[in-house]
């Protein structure tokens, strides 16, 4: 079967917190001919890794990088990569997807009142401002 998962299978998967729920997830898992990860599934998915389950930057992003490299996995990887980039630099996952995606999609310069995320995309080489 090939399956698009939401955010909760792979939590389940990753965490094990419901024993029940993670051998079901990891069935769906290792069984799936594809898995389609959506680039909103990973945002959520970091964001629930780190502040649910308090997990550290740099095991939220070996947990995507080992989902990223399953054979059976398909994701937007290049917009993947730039989110991790940001969240490994200290930012947040989601505005490395946006920033990548807002570029795929025409923009030039991100914009945002974030200040943090405006500067971590500068010291990145991007065009960004804070506004």
């Amino acid at each position: 079967m090939k399956v698009v998962v939401d955010t909760n299978i792979l939590v389940r998967a990753l965490v094990g917190d419901d024993p029940a729920q993670a051998r079901i997830a990891a069935k769906v898992l290792i069984d799936a001919e594809l898995i389609a990860v959506a680039l909103p599934c990973l945002c959520e998915l970091v964001w629930v890794l780190r502040r649910v389950y308090k997990f550290h930057i740099s095991d939220a992003a070996n947990a995507i990088r080992t989902l990223l490299a399953a054979a059976n996995v398909e994701a937007n990887r290049p917009a993947a990569e730039a989110g991790l980039l940001m969240l490994e630099a200290g930012g947040d996952f989601a505005d490395g997807v946006i920033a990548y995606e807002g570029k795929w999609l025409g923009g030039e310069t991100f914009v945002s009142f974030d200040k943090k995320a405006v500067a971590l995309l500068k010291a990145q080489g991007q065009s960004a401002r804070l506004v």
